[in-house]
Order: structure tokens, then C-alpha cells, then sequence
């Protein structure tokens, strides 16, 4: 394989079609079904779908078959197989992952920006949905186009694009086991919708945290009453919240209360973390947009990321019951209500872990007060299994080739429902996590952006990846 031909058609790809193909999926407001029940009749997810769809079909791609697969009841995936290639298995298989559903809109864009208006600026294409997941389809693919350009074989691929992950992945169990046969049993997962730590090398993801949430209601009248009158003899459901809160974490620390949440963390986690911060030092923190004169909960780098990837952790998205500033008269409320979205470790079982979030805040209610708890997510994470020989070389190769520094491993604090999915599923694949989510790039917040030479890069490595699993294969070194 010539290298520098391969990063000259990425690039090349990248700037002629993909950018302008994601642009246009950047103007459809394809909201995840939790945040437009309804989708189906606002019709924006199958907008998105017969853009990503028509684009495929035109594709180079010898044998490429696209489909668009509906299960009653369900939001819709499009399903990619292309044949082996050049003397490729088609025994062995990889399989390729993306979401095209997105997060709401929130407020906060600049003047010049916004959720459905792609903006390309200072090597940066801006818009809902860029770097979350909106690149994955088109990368995958033209990491497969940049091999057959020059004819190097690759293994039959599979690409799964789904359109629910950002509402827990609810109806991709289904779709795996309906198209179970077409799938196989791949040997390589490859998942295009991970964080990374700078845009200077690759970032592969060796664990994800799981989640559980839902909304705490608390209420302690049937309608709002004078407060002069009723305070002191009536408690404030906020108070009671604040109590409830205080059964599953410390208000200091954070720390989540609950024993059962928390895992012992493998020594080679630590090590990588330990690594990992090294390279990111105090960019770990100073990423984010913080107020002046804010400390992050630790000094060290390490720490804080072995906080966001190994430990359980809680916040407040949403709050119910509260009136805005301006119209908050002097009366005591009936209820408060907020969104928990408790954040996992990666071997922590999530079905369990809601189970123990419900039994903590609906026990003995204080002052007896009405308290209900709707579980809305309850995912378990997952922890990479032990690198093959054959993925860490080429990741090695690839990320020292197009970035010209070595690959970095590091956990990520976000959920991806399918990894744990096809953890179970296939035990035996090799899984390469990674992505274009890195400093600044603000996923699920104003101004989302894909870095776009980042975005090439890593394009340039699957590809890279797509090669060293044929060799791999053919040695049989891929455990099939």
C-alpha cells in the first residue's frame, strides 16, 4: 500500500464529497426519538436516512449492496455489505458502526452558527451532528473506496448505520438479531462515534462507562400555596430532594454513596490512564469552557481521568417545577422534579445499578412525601478485551504514519449501548473505538464541530486497520 497516495485520496474525498455530503445532513434536525416522539411523523430521520442512502448507492465500491431495513414499531438502520476485495475473506468480516440520529438543539451558538446550518470555518465544519455521528458512514466508506483505489484486499465488510443510539440504542437488539445471518461473526468491530484527547494522533477507546437515569419527582402538595403561610409547617420539596440526592452522593466530593456502583479498576486501566495523561496533561480540564476562577475536582491528570472513565459520577440535566426567575412568586411549590443521568463504570452491570438507584431514593420517604422515580436508561458500559498483536501493530503503524506520533489508549466517559451489545455477542472480535470528539468540539452542546484534518487522519487509519485485519485473516491471526 502506498501511504501517501492512500492520504492524498482521503484527503482528496474528504474535500471534493464527503464535506459537502455532510453539510447537507447537518440541515436535517434528525433529532433522536427521546427528544421528538414524533419522528416518524415529522419525517426528518428518514430524510437523513435517504440522504446517507442515495450517497451510498453512487459509491465506486465493487459488489456494494445498501439497504434500508424497518422493523415494525422501530426506527430505521441502513444496512452496507460490501464483498471481500481483491482476494479478500468473505468467511471473515468486519463490521463498521454509526448513528445518524442527533441530540437536540440546546442554546448558546454563536451569532454565525447554529444546530442546522453547516459552517465551515478555520478547517472546522460546525453543525449538529458532524462529529456526532454524522462523519461515520461517509468515513467508513472511504476508507474502503482509498483501499480499492489501489487494489489492496480487504476482508467483506459490514456497515450498521442505527438511528436511535442517542436514545439508548432500544431497538438495535432487535435489528442485530434480525439481521444476524447477513452480519456473520465479525472478527473486527470498528465504531466511529468515540472521543479523542488532542488532534494530533490516533485515540483508541479501551472501556466506556454505562449509564442509569431517569426523572425524580418529589411532591408534597396537590397545588402551590401562599409560602408565608405554609412554610415552617410544610416541607419544601426542593429540601426533600436535597435529601434524597444526599443518599447517593457525598455534596463535597461527588463520590456516589452507593458501594455497589463502584468497580476496581484493572492495573493496565491505570496504567494507560497514567499514560494517557501525560500526553493530555492539564487539556483534560482547560477543554472545557470553564468559569474564572473554577478548579476541577482534582490536581491530578490521571485522577480526573480515571474519574471520568472508571468511576461513578452524577449530574443534574433537567429540572421540573421550578418557575423561571421573573414569574417565581412567593408560594410553595407542589413538587420539583430533575433528570438524573448517573454515569457508570465500564463493568458494572446497568439494569442492576438502576434497580439500587430506584431501592436508595424510594425508601422511606422523608416527611412521607411522594417520591417516584421513572428509569429511563439503564445500559451497561464496556471494557475492551486484551489487544491482538496484529490491531496494535496496525494501529502503531497507522497512527505513526498519518499523524507521525504513536497511538494513545485511554477510556472514555460516555456511553455507546452497542459496544456492550456486541461484547456479549461476539467474544471473541477485536474492537477498534475511536473518534473525532476532541478538545472544544462540544458534542451534545452550541458550536459541534468536526475537525476536519482529524477527521481525514483517522479515515487514513481504518483504512490502515482494514488492511492489517486481511493480513491478519489470511495468517489466521484474527481467532476465526
Amino acid at each position: 500500500m502506498d501511504t501517501s497516495r492512500l492520504d492524498r485520496y482521503v484527503s482528496d474525498k474528504w474535500d471534493e464529497d464527503l464535506i459537502p455530503q455532510l453539510s447537507e445532513f447537518i440541515r436535517i434536525p434528525a433529532k433522536s426519538p427521546m427528544f421528538d416522539p414524533d419522528w416518524e411523523k415529522n419525517g426528518y430521520m428518514d430524510e437523513a436516512v435517504r440522504l446517507m442512502e442515495g450517497w451510498a448507492r453512487q459509491q465506486p465500491i465493487e459488489g456494494i449492496q445498501v439497504e434500508v431495513v424497518r422493523l415494525e414499531g422501530r426506527t430505521p438502520v441502513i444496512l452496507i455489505e460490501v464483498p471481500a476485495f481483491n482476494g479478500g475473506s468473505d468467511e471473515d468480516c468486519v463490521l463498521l458502526y454509526g448513528h445518524l440520529d442527533k441530540q437536540p438543539e440546546v442554546t448558546g451558538w454563536d451569532d454565525d452558527k447554529g444546530p442546522w446550518k453547516p459552517v465551515l470555518q478555520d478547517g472546522k465544519l460546525y453543525g449538529r451532528g458532524s462529529a456526532d455521528d454524522g462523519y461515520a458512514i461517509y468515513s467508513s466508506l472511504g476508507a474502503i473506496m482509498a483501499l480499492q483505489d489501489q487494489g489492496v484486499p480487504h476482508s467483506r465488510c459490514v456497515l450498521l448505520i442505527e438511528s436511535c443510539e442517542e436514545s439508548g440504542s432500544y431497538d438495535l437488539p432487535a435489528y442485530v438479531e434480525h439481521l444476524s445471518d447477513r452480519i456473520g461473526t465479525p472478527s473486527l468491530v470498528v465504531c466511529l462515534d468515540s472521543g479523542c484527547g488532542n488532534y494530533e494522533q490516533l485515540w483508541c477507546t479501551t472501556s466506556l462507562r454505562g449509564m442509569a437515569g431517569g426523572n425524580l419527582k418529589v411532591e408534597v402538595l396537590t397545588e402551590g400555596v401562599h409560602s408565608g403561610d405554609a412554610s415552617g409547617i410544610i416541607p419544601s420539596s426542593f429540601r426533600l430532594l436535597r435529601q434524597l440526592l444526599s443518599r447517593i452522593e457525598d455534596e463535597d466530593s461527588g463520590r456516589i454513596l452507593i458501594d455497589a456502583l463502584h468497580a476496581a479498576i484493572p492495573d493496565e486501566r491505570l496504567e494507560q490512564a497514567r499514560q494517557a495523561a501525560e500526553v493530555v496533561g492539564s487539556a483534560v480540564y482547560d477543554k472545557f469552557p470553564l468559569v474564572d476562577g473554577l478548579r476541577p475536582v482534582s490536581d491530578d491528570p490521571a485522577e480526573l481521568i480515571l474519574n471520568r472513565t472508571w468511576r461513578p459520577a452524577l449530574s443534574i440535566t433537567g429540572v421540573d417545577g421550578l418557575p423561571s426567575l421573573d414569574s417565581a412568586g412567593n408560594v410553595l411549590r407542589t413538587h420539583t422534579a430533575v433528570k438524573l443521568s448517573l454515569r457508570l463504570p465500564p463493568t458494572i452491570d446497568g439494569k442492576r445499578a438502576g434497580e439500587l438507584l430506584e431501592e436508595a431514593l424510594t425508601r422511606d420517604t422523608p416527611n412521607g412525601c411522594k417520591v417516584t422515580l421513572e428509569l429511563e436508561k439503564a445500559a451497561t458500559g464496556w471494557n475492551a478485551p486484551a489487544l491482538a498483536p496484529w490491531l496494535g501493530k496496525a494501529l502503531d503503524e497507522g497512527s505513526r504514519e498519518f499523524f507521525g506520533k504513536p497511538p494513545v489508549f485511554m477510556g472514555e466517559g460516555g456511553s455507546i449501548p452497542f459496544m456492550g451489545l456486541l461484547g456479549g455477542k461476539f467474544p471473541r472480535a477485536q474492537f477498534l473505538i475511536t473518534g473525532v470528539l476532541g478538545p472544544h468540539s462540544n458534542a451534545h452542546g452550541p458550536n459541534e464541530f468536526l475537525h476536519i484534518d482529524m477527521v481525514k487522519k483517522v479515515t487514513a487509519c481504518v483504512a490502515k486497520v482494514l488492511a492489517g485485519h486481511h493480513h491478519a485473516s489470511q495468517n489466521g491471526e484474527t481467532g476465526r
